[in-house]
């Protein structure tokens, strides 16, 4: 399909009802980066600011209609993933890459929030295998440490263990391994991309704030994947997004109790 005036952006993800990650903060990314916003839903939660109460993925074969339906009637340059919320939907994810390959793909591999109530994850750790086939088919892949972790099974402590679990994934399969070091100690926030072109160091200084923010993952994943939308080079999007989300998280405000939420406007 060509043609449009304005190019889109999909997120398959979640649905955070507080607005402050999964799809909601993907599209706002999106529109910030330059690109339309789509979503496809794969995943119901019950949450607010104030935590995550419960997770339910939606059947995949409606997951499989919302997507095939965008993909046919919009211009889909780029798309990304975050919460799929089982192995069903993580391999249709697959398949959907597989259908689209001219379309880059950024993959969030959501496994656990990081502020979780009792009983509530993202994903099912049965669903690993198939998180590791959707990483291989990745344009670019945006782990935390902990999701590094899993999908690895290597301890990742320091710069020098993100850069090694960036290299881990290369060899995955992924083009290009983005491992996000906000968790880890040190007065900035460096975040490790690798890429055929070599590693590079990504670095930002961590911002303080009253408490802790929500959605910094999802929003980095969706604004470098509205960038890819827009035709920047990989590089050059994964480092204005950086910068990007830097700003927004020093502008996080509240909107209720529990977390702060991350504008873009």
């Amino acid at each position: 399909m060509t043609g449009a005036a304005r190019p889109c952006a999909l997120s398959v993800a979640g649905l955070d009802p507080s607005g402050g990650a999964g799809f909601l903060a993907d599209v706002k990314a999106f529109h910030a980066a330059g690109a339309w916003g789509c979503a496809v839903a794969a995943v119901l939660t019950v949450q607010s600011t104030a935590g995550l109460a419960s997770v339910d993925p939606i059947e995949t074969s409606l997951v499989r209609a919302q997507a095939e339906r965008i993909f046919l009637h919009q211009d889909i340059r780029a798309w990304k993933t975050g919460a799929l919320g089982s192995t069903d939907n993580v391999a249709l994810a697959v398949a959907l890459s597989e259908e689209h390959p001219m379309a880059p793909l950024v993959v969030d591999p959501v496994i656990v929030a990081t502020r979780t109530d009792a009983g509530a994850r993202l994903l099912d750790d049965r669903a690993l295998e198939a998180m590791r086939r959707l990483v291989a088919r990745s344009t670019l892949v945006t782990p935390n440490v902990d999701e590094a972790e899993a999908l690895l099974g290597a301890r990742v402590t320091s710069v020098e263990d993100a850069r090694d679990a960036a290299l881990a994934l290369l060899a995955m399969g992924a083009r290009a391994a983005l491992v996000k070091g906000g968790h880890l100690r040190g007065p900035s926030a460096v975040d490790v991309l690798a890429s055929p072109s070599g590693v590079q160091l990504i670095e930002a200084p961590r911002v303080a704030l009253e408490g802790d923010f929500h959605g910094g993952g999802c929003t980095l994943s969706a604004l470098i994947t509205g960038r890819l939308a827009c035709g920047d080079e990989l590089e050059a999007a994964v480092r204005w997004s950086k910068e990007r989300l830097t700003r927004a998280i020093a502008g996080s405000v509240r909107v209720g109790d529990g977390l702060r939420v991350l504008p873009l406007d």
